[in-house]
């Protein structure tokens, strides 16, 4: 390791196949924690290519358990965290609100790193079972439209680095990998990124992939539609920037959608959301997202159409049925 962080530090690149290989080396535990934080550091002070970026998906996805739910057809709504806004749980609401309306979602989320509260945090303190068994998934898929797959337990070659993550406490390549390395490698997904650098690398990604997608940039740095400033949408038919009026709804502060200071916070916020409880900012910001997650789906729906079906899934109590149906699935 001691070469390659020197190669690193002269601001030099890995190529793909160097990329691979290393984190291939990392999962066998060639390395200890000091040389894995060493490495993880020095793509925090610059950078990661796109090659670099390629390899390690590829490793990941070579090392991962993997499982087909291809019969399903399902979508991805998964963000990269790492903006460091702290939030309150769009992502995963917005995955019960679509799976709520009707279209499967095959989940890919972790416990929060540089944020209080990550979908698995939220998700297990609603007492979500999490499953790596292709027919539990596959049933909780059929029975309530969604599965969840906690990519600890899929990405067990990565348990080494797990600890590292939570002692830097800082976002890492890892964020930047965790929605391209979703096992079931599903072929349409809606993907919250924290800069416009990486939203283009994506964009890459993706169409080399023959993905049916939605790539969101908040333009003040959010890692998903919040409706606090314009956002950026690049999808696999065009590019565009939004804002909260081309949703029919109002600006939102940042206040408005903090995500609390405990995962007990984050819980209640969730759950007051699900139970129709929630403010008119929390809800428009939740509708907006899921309302572009449907519209990569389906590319029929204008966001009209979809918000009407979001505000159905919403507030009509359908995300909230489809929770209480993965709980009940354990």
């Amino acid at each position: 390791m001691k070469e390659i962080l020197e190669y690193l530090y002269q601001h030099k690149t890995l190529s793909k196949k160097e990329a691979r290989q290393i984190l291939m080396d990392i999962a066998l535990e060639k390395y200890n924690h000091n040389e894995i934080a060493s490495f993880l550091t020095a793509f925090i002070m610059r950078n990661i290519t796109i090659e670099e970026l390629r390899g390690f998906r590829e490793a990941l996805l070579e090392l991962a358990i993997k499982v087909d739910l291809s019969d399903f057809n399902p979508m991805d709504v998964c963000g990269t965290g790492g903006d460091g806004k702290n939030t309150f749980n769009v992502s995963t609401l917005t995955s019960l609100v679509v799976a709520g309306a009707g279209i499967p979602v095959a989940k890919h989320g972790n416990y929060g790193v540089s944020s209080i509260s990550g979908s698995s945090n939220v998700l297990e303190a609603m007492g979500v079972v999490f499953h790596t068994d292709e027919s539990k998934l596959k049933q909780q898929l059929d029975q309530a439209n969604i599965c969840f797959m906690h990519a600890p337990l899929f990405h067990t070659a990565m348990r080494f680095v797990a600890p590292v993550r939570r002692e830097l406490g800082v976002k890492t390549f890892f964020n930047m990998l965790g929605p391209l390395v979703n096992p079931a490698q599903p072929k349409i997904q809606m993907t919250g990124v924290f800069s416009m650098e990486l939203a283009r690398m994506y964009h890459y990604l993706f169409q080399e992939d023959d993905m049916q997608y939605a790539i969101v940039f908040g333009l003040d740095g959010y890692d998903e539609i919040t409706l606090t400033s314009d956002t950026k949408i690049l999808t696999n038919e065009e590019e565009y920037i939004t804002n909260a009026a081309a949703f029919g709804f109002e600006k939102t502060t940042q206040s408005e959608i903090y995500g609390g200071e405990t995962i007990e916070d984050s819980a209640t916020i969730f759950n007051n959301i699900l139970d129709g409880k929630g403010t008119r900012a929390q809800n428009q910001v939740v509708l907006a997202n899921a309302a572009v997650a449907m519209k990569s789906y389906h590319n029929k729906y204008n966001t009209e159409t979809a918000i009407q079906l979001a505000e159905a899934s919403l507030l009509g109590g359908k995300a909230k049925q489809t929770l209480t149906k993965l709980i009940a699935l354990q």
